[in-house]
């Protein structure tokens, strides 16, 4: 650091006036020590009391230390993902410094070490006068001590979060006055009496700074030499010695710069070095030739950039951000955001999180090989990976590097995590599309109804009014929702509409349940709006238009598979704090959100999902194959697509998205790869799935009930020749829905019931609804003409085409007589007709 020029005459009264104090001190020194050898004529009872009144305990606290991010790998040791720190610094014991460290900080800096008492009266003197020696060849006036009790007062200042607090704090520490002083030999002589000499060299090697955030010999060692301070020569560990005196002057990371004027680098750190080398060789610590070829080797640092922040972690970095954002609202680490991240950045923890490596690099390398990280659309990918029972988060990727910058240095770049919330360092979430059914239909089970039971599942440019506990009745509106596949059926059942994911199918099975139900039932799952935002409960919303992250979604089809009881996702298993103590990690909270036989339901419909409905082609290229559950999603304009699911093991959601801008990925122009970008999620999920199934297995779900399947069978009451209003009243009665098919062919009088679907006589799940349909009085019943001659025939068929065919028969009586009729006698028909008719012959 610069210093303000003074004038001679004051540079000499300073200096006289220090050394005035330094003597009175030293007496002060030698009398708290030993008090016989006091000189009562050469200071006041008064000066000798009050320095005898000043504290003389300090406590010594844990340093600030670098807190590590760790993944455990498949044979139990740790792999580190990233590191955190104000202060680069690892605490290490004298036994892991190298001799000549030691050596080089006593020599260079406190050659009275090992026999003063805290402060060295001789080496203060000395230090006043190298005031006036520019050669700077001279020992500092503070011993080892004494600049250890400075680093721990400036340690208990750095660590405060108030930075008023600080600045006050670090000007008591190292303001320049005969009051600090004092107190610094005060305190200095009450740590010799504390600690060991060995221990206060220990304290001090690993407290002391070695230029911007080095901080301890180990570090230094790392970071400049790419060495441990174990293993330290003698140049080396001089040459680290020497930046103790003046940090930013004698640091190795700036070679030959300028800082305010002064020369700066190696050539200053090596005039540094060489004089501690001499200083060695005067003590006898080192050899005359030792000295020699020390000084005559040069300085050559090896400087090893530390890792810091997510960055560092590759693929995984957008799952260590999510774990220091798990961090920030953990209460353990502080009462608010701010100060939990900086007592993490300090406190020396070791975070062992729930990763595991061979899941993420199966899921890394699935999205690598089919999305890149930039296309001609802004193209995102992401694949979230969940242990079923537990809320551990195994695996978490997407096709972008992630980076810690405010801005992001390219196009492949982003510190956007797409798995998560917007609070949790993630995007404002993505439309799940019809992965989002599933909430209706566990809401639709829970409420009694079966997968069997049949809606009205035909498209409506008018679908009415929906329940809403919440707010009261809502409208559709003009909401229209057509089908992906323009499926046109009106009387699906729910599992049908579940196996081929029928829009209008859940719509109609949402107009027979309660839109905040269904809302209520996603929350229950773990499931709420990436923004913050409460979920929307619209008629859109039941098929998917919430923006959600898809780490959520992953949690919820963990919960179906955990028979209905979802844990809230974790991202931490262990947490070790500096001195080797077990700290609670956050833990997982299980609640049932669905009873077990309706998990069992919902797993059924979305087995079927897997095996013949709209997620086959990811079951099928899933190896090894074990039972699982799964449900696809595109949503409108498939700016979106997903494929979700889970074993009962391992729950997997994998989506393609449109970051920003509405590129639809069935267009030509958006091909990955030259394939088409929306059929990538079913290339990438089964490979996770396939690694996940590899290692962690699958079991067989439990087993859907009869009546969940396909609910209490009734009769469906014949109401044909009714009129629709008797006919809706006889249906409700038997415990059905009733839908109006419209008008169809029949011989019945027109306005009248004509037939129902399912037909009347037949059985079908208590709630299903029954579609009836009324005559248009289009047909005619056809009469019998068997066993008629031909022209009696076509009297009888008159206002039909006749075609006649003519068959052997064997009894002479049938020769000239029709033996057969199609259609046959009764069948409905309209009038213009063809019937065929056969005639035996002889």
């Amino acid at each position: 650091m610069g210093e303000n020029k003074r004038t001679f005459g004051g540079a000499l009264g300073g200096l006289l006036g220090l050394v005035a104090m330094s003597a009175v001190a030293g007496l002060l020194v030698t009398v708290a020590i030993t008090p016989a050898l006091a000189i009562s004529s050469m200071a006041t009872t008064s000066t000798i009391n009050a320095f005898e009144n000043l504290p003389n305990y300090l406590a010594i606290e844990e340093l600030s230390q670098v807190s590590t991010i760790y993944a455990v790998q498949n044979d139990g040791n740790p792999y580190p993902l990233a590191s955190f720190y104000d202060q680069n610094r690892v605490e290490v014991g004298i036994e892991s410094m190298s001799p000549f460290v030691l050596d080089a900080v006593v020599a260079g800096e406190d050659p009275r070490f090992r026999e003063h008492g805290g402060v060295d009266l001789q080496g203060t003197i000395r230090g006043a006068l190298s005031t006036l020696t520019p050669s700077g060849d001279v020992s500092g006036g503070s011993s080892v001590t004494q600049q250890y009790v400075k680093n721990v007062l400036v340690q208990k200042c750095e660590i405060m979060t108030d930075q008023a607090k600080l600045d006050a704090c670090f000007d008591d520490a190292t303001k320049t006055s005969p009051e600090r002083k004092l107190k610094e030999m005060r305190l200095a002589i009450g740590v010799e009496k504390q600690y060991s000499k060995d221990q206060i060299l220990q304290g001090y090697l690993n407290i002391t700074g070695f230029g911007g955030t080095v901080y301890g010999i180990e570090s230094a060692a790392r970071y400049y030499y790419n060495a441990s301070a174990a293993t330290l020569n003698l140049p080396q560990a001089a040459s680290l010695i020497a930046i103790v005196n003046n940090p930013e002057k004698f640091r190795l990371d700036r070679p030959e710069s300028e800082t305010n004027g002064t020369a700066n680098g190696y050539a200053a750190n090596k005039d540094r070095r060489d004089y501690i080398l001499r200083e060695m060789l005067k003590y006898k610590k080192i050899s005359a030739d030792d000295y020699a070829a020390a000084v005559a080797s040069p300085i050559e640092p090896q400087i090893t950039e530390p890792s810091t922040g997510c960055q560092t972690a590759g693929g995984a970095g957008f799952f260590c951000n999510y774990v220091t954002h798990v961090l920030r609202s953990d209460p353990t680490f502080g009462a608010d955001e701010d100060t939990r991240m900086l007592n993490f950045r300090r406190g020396g923890y070791q975070i062992y999180t729930t990763l595991d490596l061979d899941l993420q690099l199966a899921s890394e390398d699935a999205i690598n090989a089919q999305v890149p990280m930039t296309a001609s659309w802004d193209v995102g990918a992401v694949a979230t990976s969940v242990q079923v029972g537990t809320g551990r988060v195994i695996a978490m990727a997407q096709n972008k590097k992630y980076t810690q910058l405010e801005e992001a240095p390219g196009p492949e770049y982003t510190g956007i995590n797409y798995n998560t919330n917007y609070n949790e360092g993630g995007s404002t979430g993505f439309q799940p599309g019809s992965t989002y059914k599933v909430f209706t239909l566990a809401e639709w089970l829970k409420e009694g109804h079966a997968l069997g039971e049949r809606v009205d599942s035909a498209r409506k440019s008018n679908w009415g009014t929906f329940q809403d506990y919440c707010d009261g009745p809502q409208s559709a509106g003009s909401y229209n929702p057509r089908n992906d596949g323009n499926e046109s059926g009106t009387n699906y059942t729910a599992l049908k509409s579940t196996i081929d994911s029928i829009n209008t199918g859940f719509m109609g099975m949402a107009k027979r349940l309660d839109l905040c139900k269904i809302r209520d039932m996603a929350t229950s799952f773990g499931v709420v709006r990436a923004d913050g935002d409460p979920l929307s409960k619209t008629p859109s919303s039941v098929l998917g238009t919430n923006e959600v992250a898809p780490l959520n979604m992953a949690v919820a089809f963990a919960g179906i598979a955990n028979k209905g009881t979802t844990c809230s996702p974790i991202v931490i298993d262990r947490i070790v704090g500096a001195d080797g103590t077990e700290i609670t990690p956050p833990a997982s909270t299980c609640t049932e959100s669905v009873e077990p036989a309706v998990a069992a339901g919902m797993a059924y419909a979305m087995q079927r999902v897997m095996s013949e409905g709209s997620a086959t082609q990811s079951y099928r290229n899933t190896s090894p194959r074990v039972p699982m559950i799964g449900k696809t999603g595109t949503t409108d304009d498939a700016l979106a697509t997903w494929m979700s699911g889970a074993s009962t093991k391992v729950a997997t959601v994998v989506g393609v998205v449109n970051v920003k801008g509405f590129q639809n990925q069935r267009d030509d122009d958006a091909d990955l790869y030259g394939r088409e970008a929306a059929t990538a999620r079913h290339r990438i999920w089964p490979v996770i799935m396939s690694a996940a199934n590899e290692k962690y297995g699958g079991d067989d779900f439990e087993a859907a009930s009869g009546n969940v399947i396909r609910g209490a069978q009734v009769s469906v009451p014949d109401v044909r020749g009714l009129s629709m209003g008797d006919a809706k009243s006889k249906i409700e009665s038997a415990g059905f829905g009733f839908a109006d098919g419209g008008i169809t062919d029949s011989e019945l009088p027109a306005g009248m019931v004509a037939r129902t679907d399912p037909a009347g006589g037949g059985s079908a799940s208590i709630g299903s609804i029954i579609t009836a349909y009324t005559s248009n009085g289009s047909q005619v019943l056809l009469p019998n003409v068997v066993g008629q001659t031909l022209d009696q025939a076509k009297g009888s068929l008159s206002g039909f085409g006749v075609q006649v065919l003519e068959d052997t028969v064997t009894d002479p009586a049938q020769v000239g007589r029709v033996t057969v009729m199609n259609p046959v006698a009764g069948s409905p028909a309209i009038p213009g007709g063809t019937v065929i008719v056969v005639v035996g012959k002889q």
